[in-house]
């Protein structure tokens, strides 16, 4: 662990304006970011008694080795970069909520020529208006119940191509719960209309559809059209049915979002209910390991920079209303970023007594079951995944805990594409973004000792790389906005994330002693003599040490072997899609592949104009341009190409290797 006085920056250094501070890692990996009123006080704090500090804090100044500092304009300026980099960044010291569950939520592709509604989780996308959250049983019955009235289209892009090619509409068009306009019973304008007016029901104004539909059955009926007016009334009892589902709770002009938090000393959990229209119309929550000393406001800040500053279309998603436990910090900068993101007022509030505080108390009731069963639920896979890395790292007499292990696998058919995987395990959970696949080529491919070699050698000469560039100790960094343009080689300053910057702990690497002794000599070779290597065999689950004649055998039922096998069964799935991958795109070979400049859609229009290979064959140059996109160069190089195969007696036809088919072409 560092000690937090070898980068301490002198007192006089640090400004005593607003401004947003990160600390790095040895590694350059940001930590922690925090904003201050007054920097040099805020950074102080660090640093005037690190052992006075509270466990977590005190952690983080160990684990850091740099910190420096912008200096921004306001406080509202200072709360947007903080929420920005904490975006960007994820530092594993500051407080993240994360959804306990994944809700669906209604979506209507308003951004598509045909908008399209659907059943969404998961990122949102722009241009898409989103309604929920909901439970997975309601959302469906609900979107059933409306498509009745607001027939918008709801297929897939597949289903629409076919309609429109084939003239025939799908069986919701049949059955009246889509408009069709894949077959044109209605143009894209009236199709958009619909679903405009489908979100403007989802979006609370229910009322006016219902009076508008009691109106036209009081027309039919008065025109004696009892047929129309029975479809209108079936639809107003649709529309009452979805608009009645939400019990009221507030009155029917209140537009607003109920927090509520339930917290211990390790863990907080939030929930909120949307209250539209003066009724519950979702629900969401969040559980945060709570690695930052934060307060019930700073908690409540983060939160509302996080559920609001997700989208960039937040104008129909914040309410007029935020109702929250305690005045978060930073009160009136949140009130004045929020009222920004919503071109409207936000009002913050706490109550205190009535109908909104009896809410309040429901919400926290929820917060507080959704912390005991998120307990409960994780309890045996922290327990399992803790004991897992405890006895692999004593099995393997390792001085260092296991917070990430790397394990490769080399993949091929009988030597050829040959290709390796690298997948990563923070914290004993696998961390999919850091996965890398390499392509083997040359002497390397000849066997797996020296792909494995080689592998080694290119991961772990980046990472070299990527820790050689100079991170600065501590001081200031400018700030993005202030027109400063960085260099190529600020790549610590700019955020710009270096690919493997980030070493193991531990190597696993898919094989037996040669593999892992092949590892083993690339790391030597490079210097590096603080990462770990191990090899998995797979005939009877050995692990083996480098220079070891005897492997390690750990127990059938030991937890440790189990984390093992997971990750080198991962490594191999990942090997094997990108060997597939790969082989899939060398299948078929042409004469006309190794043309400069010649791809695919111009080899295509060659054979279209000709007909054949042998017809380009004995084309002229003159003759090959007549063909759509080639040039009188690119003619030449495909007279010369083919010239070439010929003299040099290469196969002229184009072969499926799969089948041995003949494609000519």
């Amino acid at each position: 662990m560092a000690d937090p006085a070898s980068y301490r920056p002198q007192t006089g250094e640090i400004p005593t304006t607003p401004g947003v501070y990160r600390f790095r890692d040895p590694h350059g990996r940001v930590i922690y970011v925090g904003k201050a009123k007054n920097l040099r006080s805020r950074l102080n704090s660090y640093f005037a008694n690190p052992a006075g500090l509270l466990p977590k804090t005190h952690a983080m100044v160990h684990t850091a080795s740099s910190v420096e500092w912008t200096v921004v304009g306001s406080e509202l300026e200072s709360l947007q970069l903080e929420y920005t980099w904490i975006k960007e960044f994820k530092p594993r010291f500051n407080v993240v909520f994360r959804d306990d569950k994944t809700y669906p939520y209604l979506a209507v592709s308003m951004a598509e020529k045909l908008p399209r509604v659907q059943v969404m989780r998961g990122e949102r996308r722009k241009g898409t208006r989103y309604f929920g959250p909901y439970t997975a049983g309601a959302i469906r019955e609900t979107m059933d119940t409306l498509l009745r009235v607001f027939p918008v289209r709801s297929c897939s892009p597949g289903v629409l191509k076919r309609a429109q090619a084939s003239g025939r509409p799908c069986l919701l068009g049949y059955i009246d719960k889509c408009s069709a306009p894949c077959v044109g019973r209605v143009t894209a304008e009236e199709h958009r209309t619909i679903a405009e007016d489908f979100c403007s029901f989802m979006g609370g104004e229910a009322k006016r559809f219902i009076t508008r539909l009691e109106k036209d059955m009081a027309a039919a009926v008065a025109e004696l059209d009892y047929e129309r007016a029975a479809r209108i009334r079936d639809d107003i009892a649709a529309l009452r049915k979805v608009f009645e589902r939400n019990a009221v709770v507030l009155s029917e002009d209140t537009d607003a979002d109920v927090f509520a938090l339930y917290d211990d000393d390790l863990e907080a959990s939030v929930q909120v209910f949307h209250v539209r229209g003066g009724r519950v119309r979702g629900q969401r929550g969040w559980v945060v390991e709570k690695v930052e000393d934060a307060t019930t406001p700073e908690l409540i800040e983060h939160l509302l920079q996080q559920v609001y500053g997700e989208d960039s279309d937040n104008q129909g998603r914040i309410p007029r209303e935020v109702l929250v436990p305690e005045i978060p910090s930073n009160h009136h900068e949140l009130l004045e970023w929020l009222g920004g993101l919503r071109g409207a007022k936000v009002d913050i509030r706490v109550p205190q007594r009535g109908d909104k505080a009896a809410l309040m108390s429901t919400v926290r009731e929820n917060a507080e079951q959704a912390l005991k069963l998120h307990k409960v639920r994780r309890a045996g896979d922290i327990t399992v995944r803790s004991q897992a890395l405890q006895e692999l790292q004593e099995a393997l007499e390792l001085p260092v805990p296991l917070l990430r292990i790397e394990c490769y696998d080399i993949s091929h058919v009988q030597g050829t594409n040959v290709v390796a995987s690298m997948v990563v395990v923070e914290d004993g959970l696998p961390k999919k973004s850091d996965y890398r696949k390499f392509s083997i080529t040359g002497a390397a491919a000849t066997d797996d000792t020296a792909a494995m070699h080689d592998v080694l050698t290119r991961r772990f000469r980046h990472y070299l790389q990527d820790k050689s560039a100079q991170l600065p100790k501590s001081g200031e960094v400018p700030y993005p906005g202030s027109g400063e343009a960085p260099s190529s080689d600020d790549a610590a300053l700019t955020g710009a994330k270096a690919r493997f910057a980030y070493p193991p702990n531990l190597v696993v690497v898919d094989g037996g002693q040669p593999q892992v002794n092949a590892a083993a000599r690339a790391l030597a070779e490079l210097g590096i003599d603080d990462v770990y290597v191990v090899g998995l065999a797979k005939r009877l689950e050995e692990v083996w040490l480098p220079d070891s004649d005897f492997p390690v055998i750990l127990p059938r039922t030991s937890q440790g072997l189990y984390l093992l096998q997971r990750i080198r069964d991962e490594a191999h799935r990942f090997a094997i899609t990108f060997h597939r991958q790969k082989r899939g795109k060398a299948m078929t070979v042409s004469a006309l592949d190794g043309v400069p400049g010649l791809g695919e859609a111009k080899r295509k229009a060659l054979v279209a104009q000709f007909g054949s290979l042998k017809k380009i064959k004995a084309a002229t140059a003159i003759e090959l341009t007549a063909a759509k996109g080639i040039g009188p160069a690119l003619a030449e190089a495909v007279v010369n190409h083919l010239a070439a195969a010929g003299a040099s007696g290469e196969a002229a036809p184009a072969v499926n290797m799969t089948t041995g088919e003949i494609l000519d072409f």
